[in-house]
């Protein structure tokens, strides 16, 4: 399938899954997406990964090493249901503060809900934005993190810039994303599973295939490690690199503000 995939020259802005769309149309779209799989979005990172998606977020904390110190402010984007801002926090063992921000009100509500429940809410703050327009002031945060959501922005390149603008000097970033498998014989496992059986869960679970669909398509057009790696650089940070998980299935990509 890495034919069909995107180039660090652009191009996701106008895919919605194998679709092409006008532009401007794509986050209405995976708006919708969202709202209908708000409530069940762990179960469908479960279906998605196998449920290797706890393994790779518990990975990318770790890599973080967030500071166990109450003025550590960290900013984590696409992440409504708070389960990478949950993490870090219990990481600083309750000490950093995380801004959880997310164009999607269901998701954050999902979030929000689960905070209270897990006595974190002192320690969070939750915000319905864009990652395109961040509502913050430059130099905020001392890292900003995305898991499995700069896919589904259209314009990355401006995310990215946005991350830098944001981010103290200093600062690190760090994207979790699935990529482009790298063994020979696990692509083809991954894409039959991907193409066949992911969408058939998604019904299962949902009733809906089509939100499943849209999110296994996304994937195969997502820009490779390399490519990625190199808007990352084009945004202006320093020090990229990412590391495969499970083969290439996801990857984590990092860059610092320097």
């Amino acid at each position: 399938m890495a034919e069909n995939r995107t180039s660090a020259d652009g191009g996701m802005e106008t895919s919605y899954g194998f679709r092409n769309v006008a532009e401007g149309e794509k986050q209405g779209l995976v708006n919708e997406v969202f709202h209908k799989v708000a409530k069940r979005y762990d179960i469908m990172n479960d279906v998605m990964s196998a449920g290797l998606h706890r393994l790779w977020k518990d990975a990318m904390v770790a890599a973080l090493h967030p500071r166990r110190d109450p003025n550590y402010k960290v900013l984590d984007v696409a992440g409504g249901t708070g389960d990478i801002a949950f993490r870090i926090i219990e990481a600083s063992r309750r000490l950093a503060h995380a801004t959880v921000l997310d164009i999607n009100g269901s998701m954050l509500s999902v979030g929000e809900e689960r905070a209270k429940k897990r006595g974190l809410s002192q320690n969070l703050s939750f915000v319905e934005a864009n990652a395109e327009e961040l509502p913050f002031e430059d130099g905020r945060f001392d890292a900003y993190t995305i898991a499995f959501g700069i896919r589904n922005v259209p314009r990355i390149d401006k995310a990215l810039s946005e991350a830098h603008r944001v981010l103290k000097r200093g600062g690190r970033l760090l994207v979790l994303e699935f990529s482009e498998v790298e063994m020979p014989l696990l692509d083809r496992v991954y894409d039959a599973w991907s193409f066949n059986a992911i969408p058939r869960f998604g019904k299962m679970i949902t009733g809906d295939a089509e939100p499943y669909q849209y999110l296994v398509e996304s994937i195969r057009k997502f820009p490779n490690q390399k490519d990625f790696a190199a808007m990352i650089e084009k945004a202006g940070f320093s020090r990229v690199g990412f590391t495969n998980y499970t083969g290439g299935i996801a990857a984590l990509h990092s860059g610092w503000k320097m």
